[in-house]
């Protein structure tokens, strides 16, 4: 393997090697965690690759996330068992197998509010959300739920309100250093071989006599250059950004990306006490009370979002929304000076036929992922 530093040195030697090397067989556009995975991927098949972001690695929707690996316990409610079963397997082999230093096992709470019928019903669903994760399994996997009393959830979460709750499950998932995860897929592609370079914006896309796309029209940000890198694939991972580049190809149909905006707070980890993390149905969605290293991490929102895709922020009307919803639960209520710290992120989803996001709400919007391959006008 070749070396795996990532500087201003290796990323010029990358943009180098691109522009006047020989054509590449696969030109990534995209720094996220998927344009990551797909060159890593493509790489070590034996493939000549280059991956190109015009931010920095992880710049978008990768490092705005919830800090979690999990397998999405709330779309078993949406009886969307393909997606958990697939999702949850992944967070055994990232866990045990891929990137162990940097995704760890954390509890979770999940609530029961009424005394008779709620608790079977809860334990049915995580039953199956543990069953789904060792069923065919080939790695370790987390333990299975348990069930606490009042008395318990009082014990593993003291902030907790006196009332709030008549008992709960408590359940394992995974929590993830996202940006950290990015860059340790980046630094192995680049130790195969791969040829990667941040700060690089592709401005257009190259076609032949075929009309098909066989290179990008780059700048290199740091220094206003500008060239061609010459692929005999190119493959777009480009989130929230997807239509964007696919008006550049010209192409005829595609894809349509409903951008999501989730937001999340950050407080410090003595305001709350407590070992362990919490997840709370809301009217829309789901709220994490995430235990992170000093802090706690909480969201997140899940609203359609129309503005810049560059720099989406959280707005006031976000942060007292998950205050509001965390303060159900919480004996001591948060307040605004509680919160040193806020996030938001996109999220680029699925929307077949529609694109201000008008006709379905986000949180129905799907969550798997697709591939689409770009036609001639």
């Amino acid at each position: 393997m070749r070396t795996t530093v990532l500087n201003p040195e290796s990323r010029q030697a990358a943009l180098r090697e691109m522009a006047n090397g020989p054509e590449l067989d696969v030109l990534v556009i995209g720094g996220g965690v998927t344009g990551a995975g797909v060159a890593l991927d493509a790489v070590t098949r034996g493939l000549r690759t280059g991956i190109v972001e015009a931010q920095d690695w992880a710049g978008g929707t990768s490092r705005w996330s919830s800090k979690l690996v999990h397998g999405g316990l709330r779309y078993l409610q949406q009886l969307d068992f393909k997606l958990v079963t697939e999702a949850l397997h992944e967070r055994e082999r990232l866990l045990y197998t891929l990137a162990p230093h940097l995704v760890k096992p954390v509890p979770f709470l999940y609530p029961i509010l009424h005394r008779v019928w709620e608790r079977p019903y809860v334990t049915a669903g995580i039953g199956l959300y543990d069953t789904l994760a060792h069923v065919g399994s080939k790695v370790a996997s987390m333990p299975f739920h348990r069930h606490l009393s009042e008395r318990g959830v009082q014990k593993a979460f003291p902030s907790i309100k006196p009332g709030a709750m008549v008992g709960a499950v408590k359940y394992w998932d995974g929590r993830v250093d996202d940006a950290r995860l990015v860059l340790t897929l980046i630094r192995t592609a680049t130790g195969y071989g791969a040829l990667a370079a941040s700060r690089t914006k592709v401005t257009g896309l190259i076609k032949n006599a075929d009309d098909a796309v066989v290179g990008a029209r780059v700048t290199d940000l740091e220094t206003g250059d500008s060239f061609e890198i010459r692929a005999r694939k190119v493959i777009a991972a480009t989130g929230v950004w997807t239509e964007e580049t696919q008006d550049m190809a010209d192409t005829d149909g595609g894809l349509k990306v409903l951008a999501s905006k989730g937001i999340h707070i950050v407080v410090p980890r003595e305001r709350i006490k407590g070992e362990v993390g919490l997840i709370l149905q809301t009217e829309k969605s789901v709220l994490f009370v995430i235990p992170w290293e000093h802090y706690w991490i909480i969201g997140t929102t899940d609203t359609p979002y129309e503005q810049d895709i560059s720099a989406p922020v959280a707005t006031a009307a976000d942060i007292d929304y998950v205050i509001e919803h965390a303060n159900v639960v919480l004996d001591d209520p948060l307040t605004r000076e509680d919160v040193i710290g806020s996030f938001a992120g996109l999220r680029p989803l699925l929307q077949p036929g529609v694109k201000d996001g008008t006709e379905t709400a986000s949180t129905k919007v799907s969550r798997e992922h697709t591939v689409q391959k770009w036609f001639p006008a």
